[in-house]
């Protein structure tokens, strides 16, 4: 099992990017895919049409929130916190997920890096 944390600057404000992480119509225009969210705690979730799902844990509107994200037979939970702190360009996202499946790692850091903060990027950049 492996942990992984990055830190990713977005073009928008901490407001605009937690409503982008946590909107399921905000979510579905970014990830191009359908999305059930709720900022509801002990709500369960599903992004990219189901390639992630998991239970949302926590939330503090503009500036955190956290989940347990499914890995199929894993016994340990993996929990991704995502902090948003204010930064002169925007906002830096800090990203943290725990407890990742070692042959689950490569390609959940390239989603990380690609399908989501770089989704993310493009969106705000076209605002």
């Amino acid at each position: 099992m492996k942990d992984f944390k990055k830190y990713y600057l977005l073009p928008a404000t901490p407001e605009e990017v937690y409503i982008a992480l946590t909107n399921p119509i905000t979510l579905e225009i970014w990830t191009g895919e359908p999305a059930e969210m709720s900022t509801e705690p002990g709500s369960e979730f599903s992004l990219w049409e189901g390639s992630i799902v998991g239970k949302n844990l926590e939330f503090e509107e503009n500036k955190k929130l956290v989940q347990q994200w499914y890995f199929e037979g894993e016994p340990e939970e993996s929990i991704v916190t995502i902090k948003l702190h204010p930064h002169k360009q925007g906002c830096s996202m800090e990203v943290k997920q725990t407890n990742i499946p070692d042959e689950a790692y490569d390609e959940l850091v390239e989603g990380w890096n690609d399908a989501y903060a770089g989704a993310l990027l493009n969106f705000f950049e076209e605002q």
